[in-house]
């Protein structure tokens, strides 16, 4: 398990239980009364720690290296049931973008979402999670099978934004968002969007209009990264803390200006503490929101996705 800096007091007090655990099993010594009260302080350091995050930590718990991905949780969801499709039939098939056909009980879904990679090579592999234009346009293709079908979208949001290089600006990276946007605003099936990890920029807007939005307790979601924030203003990312709080870039900020339904719970200390657990509260989640959406006419459904985004935010005349 790897700990980021605000975690290290609970680093600390893991490695005295296990030492006090081998030393109960390697020796004739009763050590259980000192292994109890270790316990007890490790989890109140938990509870401390974890019940007081701020934006900033929340958002390096989003990042967090041990952190289930997009595909973590397609594969939890679906099991042997998931057929990944490939190619945007224009330039070539986006490893940053991922998608495809599954099953979650006996519902069909078409699942799309952005993978990043859990090593140096996988990393690269998928572009950091940094979607190129054929990586939206792979997407909405998908939506478009999905849609001709009459089978419901899943999207899983985690990319720290879409890809800003030369070549992905010339192959019309904006157009490919913004045409994504608006044909998410007219697809005829229901969408359900889950933000799993970083939601930053047009990267997560590309994928992300939905008749319901929800985010995971330790994720965020902005129209920019803390860090470029930082830089722009202060033109340095030593201020990217004070950026975080700005910006009400967490699930709580979110769920209180209306930016989106609902909170996915998360279990003490991120998602990755136990994986499991988190892969069913989205299971739950996903498979609730489809029962509700399921009964809505079509028309309605999008009627209202349409009113859901152009009554967000506040303005005066």
């Amino acid at each position: 398990m790897e700990y980021l800096d605000f975690e290290l007091p609970i680093k600390e007090l893991t490695e005295q239980l296990d030492k006090c655990s081998l030393i109960g099993q390697e020796s004739d010594v009763d050590v259980s009364d000192t292994c109890k009260n270790i316990e007890k302080k490790l989890e109140q350091t938990k509870k401390d720690i974890y019940g007081n995050l701020t934006a900033w930590q929340r958002v390096q718990l989003s990042r967090h290296p041990n952190r289930p991905y997009t595909m973590d949780y397609i594969k939890a969801l679906c099991g042997d049931t998931f057929l990944e499709l490939f190619g945007d039939r224009g330039v070539k098939d986006d490893k940053a973008m991922v998608g495809g056909l599954g099953k979650i009980g006996d519902q069909s879904f078409m699942f799309i979402g952005q993978q990043k990679g859990f090593n140096t090579k996988t990393r690269q592999y998928r572009n950091f999670g940094m979607a190129n234009p054929e990586g939206y346009r792979k997407a909405l293709r998908l939506m478009r099978m999905a849609e001709k079908f009459g089978i419901p979208v899943v999207t899983l949001v985690d990319t720290p934004g879409a890809y800003p290089g030369l070549e992905a600006e010339e192959r019309g990276q904006g157009e490919a968002i913004a045409r994504n946007i608006l044909e998410m605003f007219n697809l005829q099936v229901p969408i359900i969007t889950v933000i799993v990890g970083e939601g930053a920029s047009g990267g997560a807007l590309g994928i992300g209009v939905g008749d319901r939005v929800f985010m995971l307790e330790n994720t965020w979601y902005s129209v920019i990264s803390p860090e470029s924030c930082s830089s722009i203003l202060w033109r340095s990312w030593e201020y990217k803390e004070t950026a975080a709080e700005a910006l009400k870039l967490t699930s709580i900020d979110m769920k209180k200006n209306k930016l989106i339904d609902d909170i996915i719970q998360e279990p003490l200390g991120g998602a990755h503490y136990d994986r499991e657990k988190t892969f069913e509260s989205v299971r739950k989640t996903i498979v609730k929101a489809y029962s509700e959406l399921s009964k809505k006419d079509i028309d309605k459904l999008i009627e209202e996705r349409i009113e859901k985004y152009t009554s967000m935010g506040e303005f005066k005349e």
